[in-house]
């Protein structure tokens, strides 16, 4: 124990140097929001990768991977066609627009784009990012407490009020800088933790029998890649689903500030290649060590659930206590926090943008500058904070059961659903309107909403929503009547871009 504390204080440590150095560079609402607009391609590649995954990578998709077996790839197929879209396609289009509308936020980029002269556009995209974000958030702290709890022994609620701590004191200092710097740190830790553990664990298991037949003698379901129902459509419905988290990429604010803050589009051309490996090779990673976890730790017959937790939570804690020294332990403690971190210090910075900049300042003060908006900025991140731990705090408490990987996906589905086609349809289509927008920001926050609480829960088709999950059809219904809604009421010819 005492040597998984020292690993974490120097863990700890490092993030404060790094707020202290960060908070250098804030002189401006620019500087705390977007650093500057200064960003080199290493540190926003592993930034928009770190916080892009967050800890369902290393706590939900590991325990997706012993529980799915081979069909969890799907995940890591969908997410990788996702980075490489998102860079390849949108990144530059949205930094050149954003560098125009010399924009600090994404209701900024929006206003600008579809020269709103109301602010409806602006309000409903704050209050989307402020509720969904601070959900997402919460499932982060969760999982933080979660990871305490499971490799360190210590209280869930004292897991989460530390990680909580630790990741707002860093932020409140140095804001996106020390966010996207802290980022980079951990997103290194992420991707050779994860990249080198399967090795190890590989390497000291018995290789009596291969991979597949190990998962075989388990149950034969887990090796088809297609799917592990007898159902056809069920099969089809469930791959739908894993491989459509990838659309996320394709719009969600907390990973395109990202590309408003590199410095330049040539950054982009080279940061899209890191960010596709990283996403390869630690989600591939995650996966693998899911289903090695699965055939070292249960038997044929036996409840998954049972051995590695709900979901299989408790996979990655017990194949790291299982097959690494104690200082390694202590590492991977490190690095588990590292993805939750990278995560939440992002969102927090995004969802208090969302309060200061576009509600008070936008709308309730116009009248004050950038510069004196910076210390509210901070008691805003840190009431947003406090919320979040709040949930978190009462998830545990009244969902004991839950699992974890699906309440992080509804959060982050939330966001992406109505954020990523109004994204897309505005970088890439002229003939789309301000109340285009608005339909689709309003069909995405609503029908996620509907999937989840609704759908999933219709006698005899209810399942079949349930695996397919809410994003790609809360994705596809906002582009469709996104499009309607423009054809209906078209954008005047003087705002059309």
């Amino acid at each position: 124990m005492i040597t998984k504390l020292i690993v974490l204080s120097v863990y700890v440590a490092i993030l404060f140097l790094i707020g202290i150095l960060a908070s250098r560079r804030v002189k401006s609402m620019s500087d705390y929001y977007l650093g500057g607009k200064k960003m080199g391609f290493w540190a926003v590649a592993f930034s928009a990768r770190a916080t892009g995954e967050s800890g369902w990578l290393l706590i939900g998709l590991t325990g997706m991977g012993a529980i799915a077996g081979y069909s969890g790839y799907w995940v890591v197929a969908g997410e990788v066609l996702g980075v490489f879209l998102s860079w390849q396609f949108m990144a530059k289009k949205f930094k050149r627009r954003t560098d125009d509308y010399n924009s600090i936020t994404i209701p900024d980029y929006l206003q600008s784009h579809f020269k709103s002269s109301t602010n409806t556009l602006r309000i409903l995209s704050a209050s989307v990012l402020v509720v969904f974000v601070i959900i997402y958030v919460a499932s982060q702290m969760d999982v933080t407490g979660i990871a305490f709890e499971s490799m360190l022994n210590i209280d869930y609620r004292i897991g989460a009020l530390v990680g909580f701590s630790i990741v707002l004191l860093y932020i409140f200092v140095g804001g996106f800088v020390a966010a996207v710097w802290s980022d980079m740190f951990q997103g290194v830790l992420m991707f050779f933790g994860l990249v080198l553990i399967p090795i190890v664990v590989w390497f000291s298991m018995d290789h009596g029998a291969g991979v597949t037949e190990g998962l075989n003698a388990i149950d034969p379901t887990l090796t088809q890649i297609m799917g592990r129902s007898e159902d056809g459509w069920l099969n089809f419905f469930t791959i739908l689903g894993f491989s459509m988290i990838g659309l996320g990429f394709l719009g969600s604010p907390q990973v395109y500030v990202r590309f408003m803050s590199i410095e330049s589009e040539k950054e982009i051309d080279k940061g899209k290649w890191v960010a596709l490996l990283f996403t390869l090779l630690t989600d591939a990673a995650a996966v693998t060590i899911g289903i090695l976890a699965r055939i070292y730790f249960t038997k044929e017959g036996q409840d998954p659930e049972a051995i590695l937790g709900t979901g299989g939570e408790d996979v990655l804690s017990m194949i790291t206590h299982e097959f690494l020294p104690t200082i390694l332990v202590a590492i991977f403690i490190a690095i588990v926090l590292s993805a939750i971190m990278s995560t939440i210090d992002s969102l927090l910075i995004l969802a208090s943008s969302a309060v200061t900049r576009d509600f008070y300042q936008k709308i309730f003060r116009p009248d004050l500058k950038d510069k004196d908006l910076t210390k509210l900025s901070r008691l805003v991140t840190v009431a947003m904070a406090m919320a979040a731990l709040g949930i978190a705090i009462l998830l545990y408490n009244l969902y004991p059961d839950r699992q974890v990987f699906w309440i992080m996906i509804f959060g982050w589905s939330g966001i992406a659903a109505t954020f990523c086609p109004v994204i897309i349809l505005s970088l890439f289509w002229k003939g789309y309107s301000e109340q285009g927008a608005i339909v689709s920001m309003i069909t995405g926050f609503v029908s996620v909403i509907l999937f989840k609480f609704v759908f999933a829960n219709l006698e005899g088709i209810g399942v079949y929503f349930q695996k397919l999950d809410v994003l790609a059809p809360s994705f596809a219904l906002a582009m469709i009547t996104g499009y309607i809604a423009s054809k209906i009421y078209p954008p005047k010819p003087s705002h059309v871009k």
